[in-house]
């Protein structure tokens, strides 16, 4: 902690200066009241923590508490959000000092692993953290996402969705368990993302909503904007923007997608999330008419507690690794350490204990961050340096058994 700007949790009542720190290194031209009162919804207070100089705060960050699913399970996480410093106090150690002091808070708490989404990517390396998803997003254009409906696809109704949450919360909750990557999205979060404020709609439409539903309950949902446009040679030119689709079966999958990309008027659909094995790729005739672009990282991952993180999680394949890690940051977690694990067949838990054997491979934390959720093969960083392979076959191995199907994928922004 710098001597000269001290750090401490801030109470509700400094939330509006603690929320113009943001505005200012973000350059934002959102209303204030507004945001305001949209943060609220999501702030823990006791989470947050705040740089003062004087009695002004010249710096940020805070987290939200979340449920990580992970192959094989799901792990309580930290949520790392509202990371920034005022323009007149960068370049004073202000970042450093706030995210070591968070790190030390979140080690001493429940929470083994710590997750954040990147503004610039070159800021988080050197505090432990490392790109553990990928996401495409798509744009497909008119004529270009035909379908076949299935035998039996599940009713469509369009809804208001604040009227349909409690539907929404289920479909999502039931998709959340099947792919690492998802977050739990508490009832505040699920405000927030629908108040819809028309500050953050860029000249789109209000939020709409089409459930797929049968006798039995909900079975998927999309929620989407759309942007009146013509073109100068008076052709429809209007634009679907799909925040959310999620279902908890194949038939409602596709009956979705069918009915977002054959409206009428639309000239192109644009996703802005979707994972990298999204079967929507598969399932057209021209895969190349989704037009994927990569968005270079997703979520960022950060093992708190390193044992009980690697634990916790469950390997493709079994794995007798010594793993001999750096981690400069939180010291508990250097050293090495024996992991054990069965295959997918396995029911025995992982195991991940310190050892004085000799190691396999070594590596600094922020790798493990990386391969955590399943989503990154280990050889192209070793081949760039960053894991020194011990004893042959080692860096192979241990990529293997943390490769996870489906690939990892984190929808939910924070």
């Amino acid at each position: 902690m710098s001597p000269s700007y001290p750090i401490r949790p801030i109470g509700m009542s400094e939330l509006p200066q603690f929320i113009r720190v943001g505005e200012q290194a973000f350059n934002s031209s959102w209303p204030t009241d507004e945001l305001i009162a949209l943060e609220r919804l999501t702030f823990e207070s006791d989470r947050t923590l705040a740089a003062f100089d004087g009695d002004e705060i010249i710096g940020s960050t805070m987290i939200m508490s979340f449920d990580l699913t992970v192959p094989g399970g799901e792990v309580a996480t930290a949520g790392v959000t509202s990371v920034a410093v005022l323009p007149s106090h960068r370049r004073r150690g202000v970042l450093s000092s706030l995210m070591t002091t968070q790190l030390g808070d979140i080690s001493a708490g429940p929470e083994p692993v710590a997750a954040l989404f990147a503004s610039e990517s070159a800021i988080y390396g050197r505090y432990g953290y490392a790109a553990a998803t990928t996401h495409l997003r798509f744009s497909i254009r008119r004529g270009d996402g035909k379908l076949t409906l299935p035998a039996n696809p599940p009713t469509l109704r369009l809804a208001e969705p604040k009227s349909v949450v409690d539907s929404l919360k289920q479909v999502y909750d039931a998709v959340r368990k099947t792919r690492p990557g998802m977050l739990t999205r508490s009832n505040g979060y699920w405000q927030n993302m629908l108040a819809d404020p028309d500050f953050l709609r860029e000249g789109n439409s209000p939020t709409r909503c089409v459930l797929a539903e049968d006798d039995g309950g909900p079975r998927g949902y999309t929620l989407y904007t759309t942007k009146p446009n013509w073109g100068s040679d008076g052709l429809p030119a209007q634009v679907i923007n799909v925040r959310d689709l999620f279902a908890i079966d194949e038939d409602a999958a596709v009956t979705l997608w069918a009915d977002i990309l054959s409206r009428d008027l639309v000239g192109e659909v644009n996703v802005r999330s979707r994972p990298l094995d999204d079967p929507l790729q598969y399932r057209l005739a021209d895969p190349r008419t989704t037009r994927p672009s990569y968005i270079i990282d997703g979520l960022w991952i950060r093992l708190i507690d390193l044992p009980t993180a690697l634990a916790q999680r469950r390997y493709s394949r079994d794995v007798d690794l010594v793993i001999e890690v750096i981690d400069k940051r939180l010291p508990a977690n250097s050293g090495r350490w024996r992991l054990e694990a069965g295959g997918l067949g396995d029911e025995g838990k992982p195991t991940c204990e310190r050892t004085t054997a000799e190691p396999d491979l070594a590596l600094p934390v922020n790798v493990l961050g990386a391969a955590y959720l399943g989503g990154t093969r280990l050889g192209g960083l070793a081949s760039a340096g960053h894991i020194t392979e011990l004893r042959p076959g080692a860096v192979a191995a241990l990529s293997a058994a943390m490769w996870c199907d489906p690939a990892p994928w984190a929808p939910t922004h924070f």
